[in-house]
Protein backbone atom coordinates (compact mmCIF):
# COMPACT_ATOMS: atom_id res chain seq x y z
CA UNK A 1 0.00 0.00 0.00
CA UNK A 2 1.92 3.33 -0.91
CA UNK A 3 1.37 5.67 2.09
CA UNK A 4 -0.84 8.89 0.28
CA UNK A 5 -0.05 11.60 2.54
CA UNK A 6 3.11 13.55 2.41
CA UNK A 7 3.44 13.97 6.08
CA UNK A 8 6.64 14.51 7.70
CA UNK A 9 7.88 14.37 11.23
CA UNK A 10 9.78 17.38 13.14
CA UNK A 11 13.05 16.55 13.88
CA UNK A 12 12.29 16.19 17.20
CA UNK A 13 9.50 13.91 16.70
CA UNK A 14 11.32 11.91 14.31
CA UNK A 15 14.44 11.30 17.35
CA UNK A 16 12.01 10.49 19.75
CA UNK A 17 10.31 8.19 18.25
CA UNK A 18 13.35 6.40 16.90
CA UNK A 19 14.58 6.73 20.72
CA UNK A 20 10.95 4.58 21.55
CA UNK A 21 11.06 2.08 19.00
CA UNK A 22 14.66 1.16 19.51
CA UNK A 23 14.19 1.22 23.38
CA UNK A 24 10.80 -1.02 22.87
CA UNK A 25 13.30 -2.95 20.80
CA UNK A 26 15.30 -3.61 23.09
CA UNK A 27 12.89 -4.60 26.00
CA UNK A 28 10.98 -7.13 23.75
CA UNK A 29 13.46 -9.34 21.64
CA UNK A 30 11.64 -12.40 22.25
CA UNK A 31 9.40 -10.89 19.65
CA UNK A 32 12.43 -10.43 17.05
CA UNK A 33 14.99 -13.18 18.47
CA UNK A 34 18.29 -13.03 15.65
CA UNK A 35 17.58 -9.49 14.45
CA UNK A 36 19.66 -6.56 15.12
CA UNK A 37 18.13 -3.01 15.59
CA UNK A 38 21.10 -1.16 13.72
CA UNK A 39 19.98 -3.27 10.59
CA UNK A 40 16.24 -2.31 11.46
CA UNK A 41 17.28 1.28 11.69
CA UNK A 42 19.37 1.25 8.34
CA UNK A 43 16.11 0.39 6.62
CA UNK A 44 13.68 3.10 8.54
CA UNK A 45 16.83 5.46 7.66
CA UNK A 46 16.44 4.06 4.30
CA UNK A 47 12.49 4.39 3.96
CA UNK A 48 11.65 8.11 6.02
CA UNK A 49 8.25 7.81 4.21
CA UNK A 50 7.73 4.96 6.52
CA UNK A 51 8.81 6.75 9.67
CA UNK A 52 5.03 8.86 9.59
CA UNK A 53 3.64 5.64 9.62
CA UNK A 54 4.95 4.22 12.55
CA UNK A 55 4.59 7.71 14.35
CA UNK A 56 0.78 6.97 13.97
CA UNK A 57 0.88 3.65 14.86
CA UNK A 58 2.36 4.91 17.89
CA UNK A 59 0.07 8.49 18.27
CA UNK A 60 -2.77 6.55 18.74
CA UNK A 61 -1.05 3.80 21.68
CA UNK A 62 -0.55 0.85 18.89
CA UNK A 63 3.26 0.54 20.37
CA UNK A 64 4.34 -0.52 17.00
CA UNK A 65 7.06 -2.99 17.21
CA UNK A 66 9.23 -5.59 15.01
CA UNK A 67 7.73 -9.00 14.69
CA UNK A 68 9.85 -10.32 11.98
CA UNK A 69 11.55 -9.91 9.11
CA UNK A 70 10.96 -11.25 5.22
CA UNK A 71 14.20 -12.21 3.69
CA UNK A 72 12.72 -12.50 0.57
CA UNK A 73 11.44 -9.22 0.02
CA UNK A 74 14.23 -7.78 2.23
CA UNK A 75 11.64 -6.19 4.83
CA UNK A 76 11.40 -5.50 8.39
CA UNK A 77 7.48 -5.99 9.62
CA UNK A 78 5.65 -4.05 12.32
CA UNK A 79 2.86 -4.74 14.20
CA UNK A 80 1.04 -3.21 16.95
CA UNK A 81 1.83 -5.00 20.00
CA UNK A 82 -0.02 -3.12 23.06
CA UNK A 83 -1.10 -5.03 25.44
CA UNK A 84 -4.64 -4.10 24.59
CA UNK A 85 -6.54 -3.31 21.12
CA UNK A 86 -4.94 0.14 20.50
CA UNK A 87 -6.96 3.26 22.72
CA UNK A 88 -6.75 6.01 20.10
CA UNK A 89 -8.23 3.22 17.26
CA UNK A 90 -11.03 1.71 19.16
CA UNK A 91 -15.04 2.70 18.90
CA UNK A 92 -14.77 2.31 15.12
CA UNK A 93 -17.04 0.17 12.99
CA UNK A 94 -15.26 -1.81 10.06
CA UNK A 95 -15.94 0.22 6.99
CA UNK A 96 -16.68 3.46 5.32
CA UNK A 97 -19.73 1.83 3.84
CA UNK A 98 -20.96 0.44 7.75
CA UNK A 99 -19.90 4.25 9.05
CA UNK A 100 -22.17 5.57 6.12
CA UNK A 101 -25.25 2.35 6.45
CA UNK A 102 -25.73 3.63 10.41
CA UNK A 103 -28.94 5.79 10.78
CA UNK A 104 -28.29 6.60 14.03
CA UNK A 105 -25.34 7.30 16.62
CA UNK A 106 -22.49 6.63 13.95
CA UNK A 107 -18.95 6.45 15.41
CA UNK A 108 -16.14 9.33 14.02
CA UNK A 109 -14.44 6.74 11.87
CA UNK A 110 -13.76 3.01 10.65
CA UNK A 111 -11.18 1.23 11.32
CA UNK A 112 -10.15 1.05 7.41
CA UNK A 113 -10.43 4.32 6.93
CA UNK A 114 -7.95 5.02 9.91
CA UNK A 115 -5.32 2.36 8.41
CA UNK A 116 -5.42 3.36 5.02
CA UNK A 117 -5.19 6.98 6.51
CA UNK A 118 -2.44 5.71 8.15
CA UNK A 119 -0.48 3.99 5.72
CA UNK A 120 -0.62 0.84 7.11
CA UNK A 121 -2.64 -2.53 6.97
CA UNK A 122 -5.08 -4.09 9.35
CA UNK A 123 -4.11 -7.37 10.60
CA UNK A 124 -5.43 -10.60 8.85
CA UNK A 125 -6.49 -13.41 11.08
CA UNK A 126 -3.43 -15.37 10.54
CA UNK A 127 -1.21 -12.54 11.42
CA UNK A 128 -3.51 -12.18 14.13
CA UNK A 129 -2.43 -15.41 15.31
CA UNK A 130 0.99 -15.22 14.40
CA UNK A 131 0.91 -12.09 16.90
CA UNK A 132 -0.76 -14.04 19.54
CA UNK A 133 2.29 -16.91 19.55
CA UNK A 134 4.95 -14.07 20.63
CA UNK A 135 2.78 -13.12 23.84
CA UNK A 136 -1.06 -12.36 24.95
CA UNK A 137 -2.75 -9.79 23.52
CA UNK A 138 -6.32 -8.32 24.13
CA UNK A 139 -7.22 -10.31 26.90
CA UNK A 140 -9.93 -7.04 27.90
CA UNK A 141 -10.58 -5.79 24.33
CA UNK A 142 -10.94 -7.36 20.68
CA UNK A 143 -9.27 -6.34 17.57
CA UNK A 144 -11.23 -6.19 13.71
CA UNK A 145 -9.35 -8.06 11.64
CA UNK A 146 -9.28 -8.00 7.40
CA UNK A 147 -12.94 -9.41 6.11
CA UNK A 148 -13.07 -11.83 3.35
CA UNK A 149 -15.71 -10.43 0.61
CA UNK A 150 -18.02 -12.95 0.70
CA UNK A 151 -18.99 -12.34 4.71
CA UNK A 152 -18.51 -8.91 4.10
CA UNK A 153 -20.91 -8.63 1.31
CA UNK A 154 -23.44 -10.28 3.63
CA UNK A 155 -23.01 -7.19 6.25
CA UNK A 156 -20.64 -9.00 8.88
CA UNK A 157 -17.39 -8.37 9.49
CA UNK A 158 -14.53 -10.52 11.49
CA UNK A 159 -12.96 -9.79 14.79
CA UNK A 160 -10.50 -11.35 17.30
CA UNK A 161 -9.26 -11.29 21.18
CA UNK A 162 -7.72 -13.86 23.40
CA UNK A 163 -10.17 -15.56 25.86
CA UNK A 164 -9.39 -18.93 28.00
CA UNK A 165 -6.16 -19.46 26.41
CA UNK A 166 -7.15 -19.64 23.06
CA UNK A 167 -7.75 -16.92 20.05
CA UNK A 168 -11.25 -16.78 19.42
CA UNK A 169 -12.43 -15.34 15.76
CA UNK A 170 -15.83 -13.79 15.74
CA UNK A 171 -18.41 -11.97 13.62
CA UNK A 172 -20.67 -8.67 13.90
CA UNK A 173 -22.42 -6.46 12.22
CA UNK A 174 -19.72 -4.34 10.42
CA UNK A 175 -21.72 -1.32 11.41
CA UNK A 176 -21.46 -2.13 15.31
CA UNK A 177 -18.61 -0.56 17.11
CA UNK A 178 -17.92 -0.74 20.62
CA UNK A 179 -15.59 1.32 23.05
CA UNK A 180 -13.17 -2.07 23.57
CA UNK A 181 -12.52 -2.84 19.68
CA UNK A 182 -10.74 -1.27 17.67
CA UNK A 183 -7.93 -2.56 15.07
CA UNK A 184 -4.04 -3.70 15.03
CA UNK A 185 -1.79 -2.70 12.16
CA UNK A 186 1.33 -3.95 10.45
CA UNK A 187 3.94 -2.45 8.39
CA UNK A 188 6.75 -3.62 5.97
CA UNK A 189 10.02 -1.37 5.96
Amino acid sequence: MAVSNKQELSQERLEELLKVLHSRFEKNMHRHEGLEWDKVQAKLDANPEKLWSLFEMERTAGEPDVVGYDEEKDEYIFYDCSAESPKGRRSVCYDREALESRKKHKPENSAIDMANAMGIEMLTEEQYRELQKLETFDKKTSSWVQTPPDIRERGGALFCDWRYGHVFLYHNGADSYYGVRGFRGSLRV
